[in-house]
Order: C-alpha cells, then structure tokens, then sequence
C-alpha cells in the first residue's frame, strides 16, 4: 500500500498540537490564486486518459475571509494541451499565440486568477460531499473580477518572501499579472495591475 509522503510516525511521547482545520468551502466565484506545490507524477491510465506523465499542482485559492488549497491533475498528453496552456497563460509564463517550453520550476509560487466551483460527488459511505474544483484558469490578460480578501483576514496569512518572474525569453505583453510580494499572502488588489509583468 502507498502512503502520502507527507506522512509520518509518532513516538508515545512526542508533542502534538495540531487540531485540525475547519472545513472550508468557498463559492463559486472567481479567485486569485497561488502555485504552493507542483508534484511529479503519472497516470496510470483510465477509460478517458491514456497512461501519461501528471502534475499534480495544488494553488492557494484567496477567498475573501479564508484560503483553501486545491490540487488539480494535469496530463502531460496532447488531448489535454489546451488545460496546460491555460495554466501556463494564467501564471504568466506563456504568451499568447506562441509555444512553449514548459518550466514547471518557474511556475512555483507564481500567481494568476481562476474560476472555482463547487462539486458534488458521493462518498465512499455513500453519502454527499462538496469539494472546491477549477473550472477554468484565466489568462493574464482576461479582464475578470475576483474576489477581494478583506484586509482583516490578511492578518492571519503566514508571509514569506517571494522572488520576481524569471526571464522567458520573450517580450512581455502589454498587459500582464502583477506578482505579489510573496505567495503565502493574498495578493494585493486582485494582483492585476495593467502595464506591468
């Protein structure tokens, strides 16, 4: 059996002092977000997905009095390209009309805006269950209107310094993200700023 590898063992006398976290759903709405992990792995191949390399991206969604995680699968396979593109595009790093190299190290701790939903599926129990999903992630330059952190909430954000976008290669469109200062806190102001990169 394989076990997450964020797992691990307790001696009988070590400390604890995690109490869990309360379950938070956001609504459906549009969000800016943050890459806090990407993960290497593979798919092993389902009626719809041929077996492909995945990565598994999980983004800090700000809400507006709360953040949440969500972990979204992207197939490295042709049938799901467009997916990647958008991803790419909403963080920056692709530019509209142009291919790209994908550099999943750059797209660490970068920020875009994303569409989220919620989902209804039916638990092992055979009860209901809501989860928080992407539906689309926006490119840099798609005008939308996210929700706004309230500055109050802000305060219980763990902030950590976050470096600028590394170079691509390529000129930077005209109208772009604007990078937060760091990718534990919400971004300032929807994150968007026109004109700069």
């Amino acid at each position: 059996m394989a076990y997450d590898q964020d797992f691990f063992e307790y001696g009988w006398e070590d400390m604890i002092s995690d109490e869990g976290k309360e379950f938070v759903l956001l609504p459906e709405g549009d969000y800016d977000f943050t890459v806090s992990k990407i993960e290497r792995a593979r798919h092993a191949g389902s009626e719809k997905m041929p077996p492909c390399n995945m990565a598994k991206v999980t983004v800090t969604v700000w809400g507006k009095e709360d953040k949440i995680e969500i972990t979204e699968n992207l197939f490295l396979c042709n049938k799901m390209e467009w997916k990647l593109s958008q991803f790419f595009l909403s963080i920056g790093l692709k530019k509209h009309g142009e291919p790209l190299k994908m550099n999943w190290a750059a797209a660490q701790g970068r920020s875009g805006k994303c569409h989220v939903y919620v989902d209804t599926y039916k638990k092992k129990d055979g009860s209901e269950g809501k989860s928080n999903k992407i539906r689309k992630f926006h490119a840099y330059d798609d005008n939308v209107q996210t929700v706004s952190p309230q500055a109050n909430a802000q305060q219980g954000y763990n902030t950590q310094p976050q470096g600028g976008y590394p170079q691509q290669g390529y000129s930077q469109p005209q109208q772009g993200y604007s990078q937060p200062q760091n990718y534990n806190a919400p971004p300032v102001n929807g994150g968007w700023k026109a004109g700069s990169f």
